[in-house]
């Protein structure tokens, strides 16, 4: 008998072992090209408007998630709500004047300024004109060589040679060298910057509505104020009575020029509204365990009539979700629940800067210490237009995979090789990545918190990204279609093993900037 027995276990181990395989291979086939354009279309459509994060776009986008999560038959993942609200807030300017020894100028025709500026009336009457107002020393320029501006207000043309500021420009990007200038001008002790245009008047009206953020405007008063105006306002503040042209003006002497500077505004702050949308598929033994697969549904909205329709960046992320939740949700109506409970989770607000996995991970609904791994989705649609390999049809670039867990490649890597046969493509977990892409999408809010996360990415950083042309008709599918069933099977796994993922790896990051 104990013989018999010492046969059978084994083979019983085997048997199940396949039993699992085919159960994994015969849900994963569920997400199909035909699905995912289906659910593509639909997401990346005009009747979304771009799905600018707290805009009616955005939130018809979360309500037809919502709807796939109920129809799935997945659980409200917020108590007995699908959605974790998060507040955004933006200001609004109603009212607003520039002038200039009295002479009043006109918006857009003259002048403009942030709507995020403080209301009050501010009057200046020393302006020290500093010409390009660039500060160089590799090439042993400095316009603010001789001159005291603390306490003042700096008058600055555009234009010049000014070196780009790191990481001025969002998420490691680069500013401009009008961020540069302003920058000079704050490290010389100004108070407000002054920056003289030749776009005026505007081609396009200036929004009155400032840019969204999630955190309250503060009610004091303005630290550093900034303006851009035209050449025959920089003419008055120069002294003169009829305008100078703007190619002239960088002949005026630089140094202090007494003329009465008035800026005034009045503003109102907006509480609007988004959303995280969260459905659940609770498991089984290891039920107080989670497995979150995320992406984020937010993109660019609108310019004008002009949409931004995102359909790889994210809408291929957020169907590939919704694909892998009906996958996963069919699989549990034949009796084959995960054993741990499993987060389908699309965030809003990514493109703002990770507002909405931000806010979850600060407000987490479920124990971080109990969430085994992220897996997040961002642009699965396309082909890296930089990418020369002969592979190019049969990739993925997978970041995350050195980083934090040890399991994380064994996993991944072993289910690929059964089911897929993708190229994974590890150049983006350089930690000398000039792109610094380990920190641009949502699965970084869950790394910071120490959870294990896979960012599965196409690498698209030029051709129609951040354009109205990223549409449906881009996308590849049969590639796509690969690249989330991979992904699903990653999460089958890891939903399934006997333990969470080891968390014994160390951050082999560089610091945020």
């Amino acid at each position: 008998m104990k013989k018999l027995l010492l046969f059978c276990l084994p083979f019983a181990a085997t048997m199940a072992m396949a039993q699992t395989t085919d159960d994994a291979a015969k849900y994963a086939a569920l997400i199909t090209k035909e699905g995912l354009k289906e659910k593509l279309t639909i997401v990346a459509s005009a009747e979304m408007e771009g799905r600018e994060t707290a805009t009616p776009g955005q939130k018809k986008a979360a309500a037809y998630i919502e709807a796939q999560f109920k129809k799935f038959g997945l659980k409200p993942g917020n108590g007995d709500s699908y959605q974790q609200l998060y507040p955004v807030y933006q200001d609004i300017l109603n009212d607003k004047k520039l002038s200039v020894n009295g002479r009043t100028f006109t918006w857009d025709q003259d002048y403009f300024f942030s709507p995020s500026i403080t209301t009050g009336t501010w009057t200046y009457n020393n302006i020290v004109f500093v010409g390009y107002g660039i500060v160089d020393s590799a090439k042993g320029i400095n316009d603010y060589a001789g001159l005291d501006v603390k306490g003042k207000i700096v008058l600055v043309l555009d234009g010049g040679t000014a070196a780009p500021v790191p990481g001025a420009g969002g998420r490691g990007g680069f500013g401009g060298p009008a961020m540069a200038k302003m920058n000079n001008a704050r490290k010389n002790g100004a108070v407000g910057y002054i920056l003289v245009s030749q776009d005026f008047p505007r081609k396009m009206p200036t929004p009155l509505k400032g840019r969204m953020s999630t955190i309250m405007p503060a009610a004091s008063t303005n630290s550093f104020l900034t303006a851009t105006i035209s050449d025959e306002v920089a003419s008055a503040l120069l002294g003169r009575t009829s305008k100078i042209a703007f190619a002239k003006l960088i002949e005026e002497p630089k140094g202090v020029y007494s003329s009465e500077f008035t800026i005034a505004a009045a503003k109102t702050t907006e509480t609007l509204e988004s959303s995280n949308v969260i459905g659940i598929l609770p498991g089984t033994d290891k039920k107080e365990e989670y497995v979150f697969l995320t992406g984020h549904y937010d993109h660019l909205g609108k310019n004008g009539d002009v949409i931004y329709y995102g359909a790889d960046d994210d809408g291929s992320g957020t169907v590939a979700v919704l694909q892998m939740a009906e996958a996963f949700t069919a699989a549990a109506k034949k009796g084959k629940k995960p054993r741990r409970t499993i987060v389908f989770m699309t965030v809003s607000g990514e493109e703002k800067g990770l507002w909405g996995s931000a806010y979850y991970s600060e407000h987490p609904i479920y124990p971080i210490d109990k969430t085994s791994v992220d897996l997040n989705t961002d642009m699965i649609g396309r082909v890296d237009t930089e990418r020369k390999t002969g592979d190019t049809l049969n990739y993925v670039y997978v970041i995350g995979h050195d980083k934090l867990s040890s399991d994380l490649p064994v996993i991944n890597e072993g289910v690929n090789k059964k089911y897929t046969g993708l190229v994974l493509d590890y150049k983006f977990d350089d930690p000398k990545d000039p792109n610094r892409i380990y920190y641009r999408s949502d699965h970084y809010n869950f790394a910071k918190k120490g959870i294990p996360i896979l960012f599965f990415y196409d690498g698209m950083l030029l051709a129609d990204y951040h354009k109205p042309t990223d549409t449906v008709e881009k996308i590849n599918f049969e590639l796509m279609e690969k690249r989330a069933r991979m992904i699903f099977h990653t999460g089958w796994e890891i939903a399934n093993r006997d333990d969470m993922l080891k968390r014994d790896t160390p951050l082999n990051m560089p610091a945020t900037r």
